[in-house]
């Protein structure tokens, strides 16, 4: 894998916005409104400038799959993140969806840990290369680079199918939560042996 340059920024987005189409977990922060993939396009946006100022953003060297990991310890409140809140009002959630996307935000901060940690916000693959080894390949890749860094992955996800997908790579379950759907937590400590 390799960092992503602000040349590839377009690309990621657009691999995250197809990847995504059908994501219980984007579509409830997403206003109800029409326009749907320009709503999600501009979340993937807004997630990969904070992942580039409090993280990292990866793509994987076929260029067909990417991830975005966020430090959540390292992550302060900036004009700049400021800006980009507003803008993804605006852009995605819309003015009546605040309250809910605060809502689950601090329903899901409540079942994360407060330790640092390297969080998985996205990781997505080109839909047209899916179920070809690209997402367990960039996958693999995240856990290296977590393990060298010495810090535990976690992430959520609201897809069934990829329950078994993270237990595969040594991901463990630690909680639930029930919203208009069901959101599942994932965590990853240190080195495991996985198939």
């Amino acid at each position: 894998m390799k960092k992503a340059i602000p040349e590839s920024y377009a690309k990621i987005v657009e691999i995250l916005t197809d990847a995504f189409e059908v994501n219980q977990s984007v579509d409830f922060i997403l206003s109800a409104h029409r326009n749907k993939p320009r709503r999600r396009a501009a979340l993937m946006r807004y997630s990969l400038e904070i992942c580039q100022d409090f993280g990292e953003v990866w793509l994987s060297e076929d260029e067909k799959a990417c991830a975005l990991i966020l430090y959540p310890q390292l992550k302060k409140i900036t004009f700049k993140s400021i800006f980009l809140d507003l803008k993804l009002i605006l852009q995605a959630i819309g003015i009546s969806g605040i309250g809910r996307a605060l809502r689950r935000e601090s329903m899901i901060k409540l079942k994360r840990s407060k330790k640092p940690m390297c969080y998985l916000w996205f990781i997505g693959v080109d839909p047209r290369y899916q179920r070809k080894g690209h997402g367990s390949e960039l996958l693999l890749e995240v856990i290296a680079h977590a393990e060298a860094k010495g810090l535990p992955i976690y992430l959520e996800t609201s897809l069934i199918d990829n329950i078994p997908w993270y237990e595969r790579f040594g991901f463990k379950l630690y909680d639930e939560l029930s919203l208009n759907y069901k959101l599942y937590f994932f965590k990853r400590d240190g080195i495991d042996t996985f198939a």
